[in-house]
């Protein structure tokens, strides 16, 4: 039913710009957006907006998905960490960059969002996502180090666990700010950790130890 909706969105941010490589453009159309919204929002599934998902939190327009996961450039077999699972759609289209062999582990601090993730990771054939409930604020420190971590939230700062858990030559992406923020990509070298800006976007806040 929705198969030429998710067809058009992609074309669309292929035409604009968003996606850029064949890995994104592929994960987005193997991921059913409709399954990770509200059934009330089902027909709104396809419009390039965010959804509301309930607890003041939202499922991010596709445009910022795809701004991010090109962004963090994912390699199959890596190890990725999630801060802000929601209903599990961002994930889903990481899960499928990162391969069979890579796995994704991400962190929700309501256990009702977290359980709607699991339920829609599974019923879509997710199976190389785990869904922990937790203070994404603090990371994940069961599974460090990471190849990737990303946060869907925004940040007052870069939290210091988040660059301790991210592996040597590994890349984090954060919306810092509070709601009006700025995307930044920050990649660790040995002892040096390098900072870029990529553009302004609009977040919920993180919150828990190290966000607002």
């Amino acid at each position: 039913m929705f198969e030429l909706e998710r067809e058009r969105l992609v074309n669309n941010l292929i035409g604009e710009g968003y996606i850029k490589s064949d890995e994104v453009k592929k994960a987005f159309l193997r991921v059913p957006r409709e399954a990770f919204v509200l059934d009330s929002l089902k027909m709104r599934a396809y419009i390039d907006t965010p959804l509301e998902i309930g607890k003041g939190q939202t499922i991010s327009a596709p445009h910022m998905v795809a701004i991010m996961c090109e962004a963090l450039d994912v390699k199959k077999g890596q190890k990725i960490l999630e801060i802000g699972a929601g209903f599990g759609y961002h994930a889903a289209i990481v899960s499928h960059l990162a391969g069979e062999k890579g796995h994704v582990y991400t962190i929700e601090r309501f256990e009702k969002l977290a359980k709607r993730a699991q339920e829609n990771l599974r019923k879509t054939g997710v199976t190389n996502v785990t869904v922990e409930v937790g203070d994404g604020s603090e990371g994940f420190e069961k599974h460090k180090p990471y190849d990737r971590i990303y946060v869907t939230c925004a940040a007052p700062g870069v939290p210091q666990p988040l660059i301790n858990q991210l592996k040597d030559s590994g890349k984090l992406l954060i919306p810092v700010g509070k709601m009006f923020c700025e995307l930044k990509l920050i990649e660790k070298k040995g002892e040096d950790i390098l900072s870029k800006d990529l553009g302004g976007c609009v977040f919920v806040p993180l919150v828990g130890k190290h966000g607002h």
